[in-house]
């Protein structure tokens, strides 16, 4: 039994994927003390981000690996001595608890986890209410970043009459290497998201129904995505605003359709047409990578769980009902009456649930093929 054990343990620890882990680890490490790799921000970025990732893994082999040859003392002494075997035990508990934490670490992660975003929120069904939730949907987001430290920054906006949003397009980035980026939290928001309550607009106090739409997919790298010129239609117009110094007198804002693909993208935060053009180009390139994943994913999954293809009222990923304050998140079951909370930036609770499906999924799948 003892054998056993230790077998299955050692087992895991010097598998040869946990020992290439272990030496990508170790090379990262090396590469981040050289002071060439600082001078490319990007680079030092990307392998910091990685190095980020690989070590929760190390530190639990490391635990694990003390735990073992502890474990294995501790046997060897309660052999001869009984006092020993409540350590021995504790020891066992400990091992098994730290085999679990590392069979779950090496479940294959999502490799875009650490990336920053872009996010598109679009009114759908209901008109100026609609607008007025995509609204709602845009504050919300900006305060979650806000409460995690991230930076939120408004690429283009059409408002509608009541100050709602008939589409907005953000980015949201995170500081830092951390391996739980951006993309680790919000990839979930992808879909149609569903209000129930009495618009500003209804003179009769009667419960509507409307929708919004949020696209959210990570930020492509410039050399992920070739983008050829000949495949773009550009337009320039002025900005749209409220008025005020913010909105631009001339024709600076840009719009570029990508035409093999018909996506379309704008911006028009910066005065210059140039800077405009460039920040439209990365989010271009980052919805063309989102595209491309998206169909590759679904060739190899026909399941696989879609974001959103109509702002239609039926095909909602979660409800806001503001009558009983209460939210419900129809993937996986959700639901709690903190619906005022949630609006105002505390999106922890849902956000984990659907984590820990998404983990639990993985691992399910995982176990399924290895095994096949």
């Amino acid at each position: 039994m003892v054998q056993q054990t230790e077998s299955t343990s050692q087992g895991m620890t010097r598998s040869p994927g946990v020992t290439a882990l272990l030496e990508e680890h170790a090379g990262l490490e090396a590469r981040l003390a050289d002071p060439d790799v600082h001078a490319d921000p990007a680079l030092a970025r990307s392998l910091g981000r990685r190095y980020a990732v690989l070590s929760p893994v190390v530190a639990t082999v490391s635990e694990l690996t003390g735990a073992e040859a502890d474990l294995a003392d501790a046997r060897e002494l309660a052999r001869e001595d009984p006092a020993f075997v409540a350590e021995a035990t504790e020891l066992e508990a400990r091992v098994e608890t730290l085999r679990a934490r590392l069979a779950e670490q090496l479940v294959p992660r999502d490799p875009k986890d650490a990336d920053d975003v872009v996010v598109e929120v679009k009114s759908g069904e209901g008109g100026e209410e609609s607008a007025l939730f995509a609204g709602d949907l845009l504050r919300m987001y900006s305060r979650y970043a806000e409460r995690r430290g991230w930076k939120v920054e408004v690429l283009s906006a059409t408002e509608s009459d009541l100050g709602g949003y008939k589409d907005v397009t953000v980015t949201v980035t995170a500081p830092g290497n951390e391996p739980d980026g951006v993309w680790a939290w919000l990839k979930y928001e992808g879909g149609v998201h569903r209000v129930q309550r009495v618009p500003v607009t209804e003179s009769q106090g009667r419960i509507h129904t409307s929708a919004a739409g949020v696209l959210v997919y990570p930020e492509a790298e410039t050399s992920d995505v070739e983008i050829d010129e000949k495949d773009l239609r550009i337009d320039v117009f002025r900005s749209s605003g409220k008025g005020g110094q913010g909105v631009n007198t001339t024709d600076s804002a840009v719009r570029i359709t990508h035409l093999p693909t018909g996506v379309v993208v704008s911006c028009q935060k910066e005065r210059s047409q140039l800077q405009n053009k460039a920040r439209a180009l990365e989010v271009l390139r980052s919805r063309l990578q989102a595209i491309a994943d998206e169909a590759e994913q679904a060739q190899a999954s026909a399941d696989r769980r879609s974001q959103i293809r109509t702002v239609d009222r039926s095909e909602r990923v979660r409800t806001y009902n503001f009558p009983e304050n209460r939210i419900s998140d129809h993937r996986i079951g959700y639901k709690s009456h903190d619906l005022d909370r949630v609006l105002d930036g505390d999106l922890d609770a849902v956000l984990d649930g659907l984590r820990a499906a998404d983990r639990a999924e993985r691992m399910a799948r995982a176990a399924d093929e290895g095994a096949t």
